[in-house]
């Protein structure tokens, strides 16, 4: 997380090859800018991220928390929760869990009125946390129809089963999920095909409060420590036995490589038919886990040429985003990173291999003085290609004293997607764009239901955000939400291709991705001018195939998973 820590311990030649065509666009796209408004006050989103910075610049204090967009009601509107960090002594002692000690760092549950504004019910939720938080997973683990959280801190993680009338219940001592060390980002996925939904869990270093100065002694002055101080940590995997517990499985089932890991995301990049995972690490090579399909996993980042960027240098993983961003059919990642780093795009070749295309796609003019977290691919115009919406802001709130060309504080960026490359319109696409913030987390989905992506944006030490897509477009849209009946409930893996008289497009149901935080588990696309999506196919996690024809646009359209040996009739 570090401005220098792309500077490599780790030199690779990539051989050089071709990229794979995207598909014809489904409109011919116009220089068309997005519009968002800060909704937060209207909407009545009251919140406030304490990070407790200390005089001892211990390294929790940069990260900021994520955020989480679900409906854990069940009434067809988004809901809002947000993590928050605890007090930190200074000094603190070696060994010691920090404690919300006061409701100012509870985390908070907001609910979506029929209104569309938010009030806060956390209480009534039993949802205040415990420790210093980082990121949340969303899941129906159980497949009870009611979404779970799963939510982790610097001092232990948290399951919370959700009870269906509005309240959580505490279960992470019966599930054995409580994990150990400085966990971060988190994803629940179906790992072995098994129905049920599983949890990766990452962890970030080997780091407690030990007195370590960095800095200059001599000036007196300290710093906070490069990761590289640290060593890595291995992530913990929690295979579900179905009867309300979990048991860790990282070193069995081959995903237990020590790393730094701050964002995760899925997607079966090699379409075999099993959901591979991805992570990004901060200051070390990027891991790709490659699904083989009996219950196990290999890491081939080197192998499929993700692991560095386009010179065979590191950089600071931070955000993810795991998606089909040129309609080619094969899913393509981005990673954001620090300034003087360029955001990492890479493009899938279809081959269990990926080209890094932050040139020539564009990113690399747009990023390289940025420092970036949550980061989505979304179509924000409804075009019928994915854009880029990312939240920035640098982790060192003295790094314009030594680069003034640099900030602290970044406005969010939009990169829109041409179908060649991502152009930044942030500048004409609303005064969000124009406002400094040290933003972290970042979750996306349709809040008002209007057929436009949204998006809520957390800061470190600062509010959250709430960015209401109000783009003007005559462009068309379809959102699925998928329920699994063989699969997981969430249908968390399936993966969907919309096909229009126009072209193709492709997407993996998940709520991971961005940074620490959980997005909208339903699929949206974009249509154009297309009324009509004539075919989607839909690949369950249980393998069965479904087809629907002559889908009319602009509606939200839930699909039951259709029973072995009916699917497409």
């Amino acid at each position: 997380m570090r401005l220098l820590s792309g500077l490599p311990f780790l030199a690779l030649l990539f051989l050089a090859l071709p990229g794979r065509q995207a598909s014809k666009a489904p409109d011919q796209p116009q220089p068309l800018p997005g519009k968002f408004t800060d909704a937060t006050a209207t909407l009545g989103l009251h919140f406030q991220y304490f990070a407790s910075h200390t005089a001892k610049h211990y390294l929790p204090e940069t990260m900021g928390a994520g955020v989480a967009l679900f409906d854990y009601d069940n009434d067809g509107r988004l809901d809002i929760f947000l993590v928050n960090g605890a007090p930190l002594r200074d000094p603190t002692p070696k060994g010691s869990i920090p404690q919300k000690s006061g409701p100012q760092y509870w985390n908070r549950l907001f609910h979506q009125k029929p209104d569309g504004t938010f009030v806060d019910v956390t209480e009534k939720a039993g949802l205040e946390g415990s420790g210093y938080g980082m990121g949340v997973a969303v899941g129906d683990y159980d497949n009870d129809g009611y979404e779970d959280l799963y939510v982790t801190a610097y001092g232990g993680n948290k399951l919370y089963h959700n009870n269906g009338n509005g309240t959580f219940t505490d279960v992470t001592e019966k599930a054995g999920v409580a994990g150990s060390g400085w966990s971060t980002s988190a994803a629940w996925v179906d790992l072995d095909g098994d129905g049920l939904l599983d949890l990766v869990v990452l962890r970030y270093v080997q780091w407690d409060f030990d007195d370590i100065w960095c800095g200059e002694h001599k000036e007196g002055y300290r710093s906070y420590c490069h990761p590289d101080i640290f060593q890595p940590a291995s992530p913990l995997v929690y295979h579900n036995d179905g009867n309300g517990h979990f048991t860790e499985v990282s070193q069995r089932i081959g995903l237990a490589k020590p790393g730094k890991g701050l964002g995760i995301a899925l997607a079966d990049y090699d379409r075999d038919g099993h959901v591979d995972v991805f992570v990004a690490n901060d200051s070390m090579v990027q891991f790709l886990y490659h699904n083989k399909g009996d219950g196990t996993f290999e890491e081939v980042g080197l192998l499929s040429q993700v692991a560095v960027d386009g010179d065979g240098r590191t950089y600071a993983g931070m955000g993810v985003d795991f998606a089909d961003y040129n309609n080619d059919g094969w899913p393509d990642v981005v990673i954001t990173d620090l300034a003087n780093q360029r955001y990492a795009l890479y493009q899938n070749n279809g081959d269990s291999t990926f080209t890094y295309a932050s040139f020539s796609a564009g990113l690399a003019r747009s990023t390289m003085q940025h420092s970036g977290w949550g980061v989505r691919f979304l179509d924000y115009d409804n075009d019928g290609w994915k854009d880029l919406l990312i939240a920035q802001g640098h982790d060192l709130e003295t790094i314009e004293l030594n680069y003034p060309n640099l900030h602290y504080r970044e406005p969010m960026l939009l990169l829109r997607n041409s179908g060649r490359d991502f152009a930044d319109v942030s500048r004409d696409s609303g005064a969000v764009f124009h406002e400094p913030w040290v933003a972290r987390g970042m979750a996306i989905g349709d809040i008002d239901n209007d057929g436009r992506i949204d998006a809520v944006v957390t800061t470190n030490d600062g509010a959250a955000y709430i960015l209401r897509n109000e783009t003007p477009t005559q462009n068309h849209w379809l959102t699925l939400k998928l329920v699994g009946h063989k699969s997981n409930r969430d249908a968390i893996g399936a993966e969907v291709k919309l096909v229009t008289a126009k072209g193709q497009q492709f997407a993996t149901v998940s709520t991971a991705g961005s940074y620490l935080s959980s997005s909208d588990k339903r699929v949206h696309f974009g249509l154009g001018s297309e009324s009509v999506a004539q075919t989607i196919e839909i690949r369950w996690p249980s393998g069965i195939l479904e087809t629907l024809k002559d889908i009319r646009s602009d509606q939200i359209l839930e699909v039951d998973e259709a029973p072995a040996g009916t699917a497409g009739k």
